[in-house]
């Protein structure tokens, strides 16, 4: 009950950002190389091994800029991690993976909606990287909050609350 109270407070404090303001969010984003069934299937199959493998990583950082910074730390591992896949299914394509901040449209992530914008993300981009993609919030832990509850250490943060604290 806790975390679907929190998971409120962060959807109504994102709200109230304003738009054009850098979202205090870090998106990542699997673009899968066509819309086949072989590519969308290794499109999850790396976004498995991303999670499993990041989860250590950024189970405790406190900010934006300590999950981007991690990443950026990590992308070299990222990279060969998901070739080394992609390889292993057969594939001749391979990935590229960068930080950037880029446009998304408006998207909803179970009772969470993210309004249209620029975010910073952790882009995945699987050989053409033209087929559907899969997209998650990887700060705060969204996408992760599965992994996350089984070691307690979700953290969420709210506009509204850090602005009513500093009232109160």
């Amino acid at each position: 009950m806790f975390i679907v109270i929190l998971l409120c407070v962060v959807c109504v404090g994102a709200l109230f950002l304003p738009k054009g303001q850098d979202y205090d969010y870090l998106r990542i984003h699997i673009r899968a190389n066509s819309n086949t069934s072989l590519d969308q299937s290794v499109k999850y199959e790396i976004k498995d091994t991303l999670v499993d493998f990041l989860t250590p990583y950024l189970c405790n950082v406190k900010t934006k800029d300590e999950a981007i910074e991690i990443v950026e730390s990590l992308t070299p591992s990222i990279n060969a991690k998901c070739n080394k896949l992609l390889r292993q299914k057969g594939f001749s394509y391979t990935a590229n993976v960068k930080v950037n901040n880029e446009y998304f449209p408006t998207r909803n992530y179970d009772d969470v909606t993210l309004e249209s914008g620029y975010y910073d993300a952790v882009i995945v981009e699987l050989g053409e990287a033209e087929g559907d993609n899969w997209w998650c919030v990887m700060y705060p832990p969204l996408c992760f909050v599965n992994k996350f509850e089984n070691n307690k250490q979700i953290k969420y943060k709210s506009k509204i609350v850090e602005w009513f604290n500093r009232i109160f």
